[in-house]
């Protein structure tokens, strides 16, 4: 049987149109698929990403805290922490979290009033040890909010932990048995 062109351009229309009708969206379905799970990635990162510079910052905090606790203590220095060293816990309106961990904090774009569990105390450090030093703790609990869609994690908050602990400079040390008091 003999077909025309137009039978044959006909033909040739009708049976492409089926071959690829099968195929039509797919790319769009593939995408609804692959986009949120893409998306929840890269939000992850980003969210994750703030979550360490939380922690770097609350920890650069408490640091700029210790340091201060651990200067030499003398007048005529033009050093003197008005804060006594104690075993207790200070509470956020000490001294040092007023000057300098409030400072630093504010600094990164932190609020210091959030701060939970704040404690800074001297104290004997590396205590299995022989000799031991006396020093300063600051630990500090700051909340942070997680936003991850899609997840179990959305919106859902998260205390970041930190401690810092450093000796006090020119302190004696305990050795065996003889042990100073811990200012």
């Amino acid at each position: 049987m003999y077909w025309g062109k137009r039978a044959l351009r006909r033909a040739v229309r009708v049976f492409s149109r089926e071959g690829l009708g099968g195929e039509s969206g797919v790319e769009l379905l593939e995408a609804a698929f692959v986009l949120p799970i893409l998306l929840t990635i890269l939000l992850g990162t980003v969210w994750m990403g703030r979550a360490y510079m939380v922690y770097e910052a609350i920890t650069r905090a408490a640091r700029e805290g210790a340091r201060y606790e651990v200067l030499p203590n003398c007048a005529t220095c033009g050093n003197n922490p008005v804060d006594a060293p104690s075993a207790a816990c200070l509470s956020t309106a000490s001294n040092t979290f007023q000057n300098y961990i409030s400072p630093s904090l504010s600094a990164t774009g932190l609020n210091p009033s959030q701060v939970t569990n704040y404690c800074q105390k001297t104290q004997w450090l590396n205590t299995g040890d022989d000799p031991q030093q006396c020093g300063t703790v600051v630990s500090l609990t700051y909340p942070t909010v997680l936003a991850i869609p899609f997840t179990s994690l959305n919106v859902s908050t998260i205390n970041i932990s930190t401690q810092v602990q450093m000796r006090n400079e020119n302190q004696p040390v305990s050795i065996s048995g003889n042990a100073p008091t811990c200012p």
